[in-house]
C-alpha cells in the first residue's frame, strides 16, 4: 500500500492504494472476511469501475457499510470537464482530499492503416513538479506533493467509465459489435509530475492497471515519460514488465537542454543516453525520445544532424512535438516544413522518427499545458474552487 504524502492526518485510507494481494491480506486480517469477498471487491473496483461501496450490491450491506466506514472508494472530486471543439479529447480537473489539483485528459484516436482505434488516458502522478522544464507549463507551479496510487489508478478508472460508456453506446445504435466493446485501450504517464520521482507508487498504479482481474491494460499499451532521471531509468530496466519508456531529450547538446530542462545540470546528455542504452541492453525493447520542437532553438537541421549522430544505431523512435502554446510561454511553434526538415534530417541518420499529431490544444490538454488554464486564472479559480484552504 503506498502512502499518502498529503497534508490532513484524519482521511480514510484509500482503498485503490491496496495492490490485489495487499488488499486481500486487509480483508482477510482486518475485516475477517473470506478471500473470495476481496476478489469480489477488487472486481467491483478496478473491472467495474464501482467508486461508491453502496453500488457493489453483490456485497452484503452489511458489509458494504464496514467498507464506507474504513476506506475512501473514491479520492476524487472532478471540479471541471471539458471537451475539445472536435469532440477528440476530453480533460478533468480533479481536487483531491486535501485540496491539490489534478489534471487527466482522454484521447481518442480513429483507427488507420497502421494501428486500431484507441482510447489513450493521460495520468498525473505529481500535483505540481519540481523539474522546472521552461517550456512546460506544469512545470511552472512548483511541485506540491506526491499522488498515491490510489489517486492515479482512480483517475484511469474515471476516464474507463466515460470510454465505456461511449462503446456501450455505439453498441446500442449498432456502429459497434457487442464483442468489441474495449474502453481504455492505452495510458500513458505524461500528465502532471515526473513519474520516476514517484517510482514506487507509480509503478504499484502500473501493476494495479495491468491486473488481468481489473482494468487489464495491456503492459506494451502502457508508456511512462521521464525527463531523465538516469539511476530510475536503470532500476525501470530491472522491473519485470514491458511497458514502454518514453524519455523527454528536446536537445541534443547539453548547453541548449540546459537552458530548458535543468534536470541536465544532474543527469547531462551523456550520463542520460548511458542510462538508455543499458535500458535497451537489459529489457530489448525500444526507447521513445520525446523532442519538442521550438522555433529556431533547437529546431534547425544543425540540431538534427546533432541529434543522429547521438542515436545513431540505439534501438529508439524520435516523438517529434511542436511546442504547444501557453499564455506566459516565450517558444513559438515550429512550423510543419521545418518538423519535416528535421525529420528528414535524422532519416539521413537511420532514426526512425514521427511529428506528433497533438490534441486538445484548444482546452489545454496537450503536452505542457496542464494547468495554464486554471492556476494562471484567478477569477476562474474563485468561481470553481471553494476558499477552503
Amino acid at each position: 500500500m503506498s502512502v499518502s504524502t498529503a497534508s490532513t492526518t484524519d482521511q480514510k485510507p484509500i482503498i485503490l492504494d491496496f495492490s490485489r494481494s495487499g488488499l486481500e491480506r486487509e480483508v482477510v486480517d482486518v475485516l475477517g472476511e473470506s478471500k473470495f469477498r476481496a476478489k469480489q471487491i477488487w472486481q467491483a473496483l478496478h473491472r467495474e469501475c464501482l467508486l461508491d461501496f453502496e453500488l457493489v450490491t453483490t456485497l452484503p450491506k452489511g458489509l458494504r457499510e464496514e467498507l464506507a466506514r474504513r476506506y475512501t472508494a473514491n479520492p476524487l472530486e472532478k471540479v471541471m470537464h471539458l471537451t475539445s471543439a472536435d469532440g477528440s479529447t476530453d480533460k478533468v480537473l480533479f481536487r483531491l482530499a486535501d485540496g491539490e489539483l489534478v489534471e487527466t485528459v482522454l484521447m481518442r484516436y480513429a483507427a488507420d492503416s497502421h494501428r486500431r482505434a484507441r482510447k489513450t488516458v493521460c495520468v498525473s502522478t505529481q500535483a505540481g513538479c519540481a523539474l522546472g522544464c521552461t517550456f512546460c507549463a506544469t512545470g511552472q507551479q512548483g511541485f506540491r506533493r506526491q499522488l498515491t496510487t490510489g489517486e492515479i489508478v482512480a483517475q484511469i478508472i474515471f476516464m474507463q467509465r466515460i470510454a465505456l460508456g461511449e462503446d456501450r453506446s455505439e453498441v446500442e445504435v449498432g456502429a459497434r459489435e457487442l464483442g468489441s466493446v474495449q474502453g481504455v485501450t492505452n495510458v500513458v504517464f505524461m500528465g502532471m509530475g515526473e513519474p520516476l520521482a514517484n517510482y514506487e507508487n507509480t509503478m504499484s498504479a502500473i501493476r494495479s492497471i495491468n491486473d488481468a482481474n481489473g482494468l487489464a491494460v495491456g503492459a506494451r499499451h502502457i508508456t511512462l515519460s521521464t525527463v531523465g532521471l538516469a539511476p530510475q531509468i536503470v532500476r525501470l530496466a530491472r522491473e519485470n514488465i514491458q511497458i514502454n519508456l518514453a524519455v523527454s531529450l528536446h536537445a541534443p547538446d547539453d548547453a541548449t537542454r540546459s537552458q530548458t530542462m535543468p534536470i541536465n545540470r544532474r543527469y547531462p546528455i551523456s550520463v542520460l543516453l548511458d542510462a538508455c542504452r543499458r535500458y535497451v541492453e537489459m529489457t530489448d525493447r525500444r526507447i521513445f525520445f520525446e523532442y519538442v520542437l521550438l522555433q529556431d532553438q533547437n529546431d534547425r537541421v544543425r540540431h538534427a544532424r546533432r541529434l543522429g549522430e547521438l542515436l545513431s544505431g540505439m534501438l529508439c523512435h524520435v516523438n517529434l512535438i511542436p511546442v504547444n502554446p501557453t499564455a506566459d510561454g516565450p517558444y513559438r511553434r515550429t512550423n510543419r516544413a521545418d518538423a519535416e526538415r528535421f525529420q528528414l534530417e535524422l532519416r539521413r541518420y537511420g532514426v526512425p522518427s514521427t511529428v506528433r499529431i497533438e490534441k486538445g490544444i484548444d482546452i489545454d490538454a496537450g503536452c505542457g499545458q496542464l494547468r495554464a488554464r486554471v492556476i494562471d486564472a484567478d477569477v476562474l479559480l474563485k468561481d470553481i474552487i471553494p476558499a477552503s484552504r
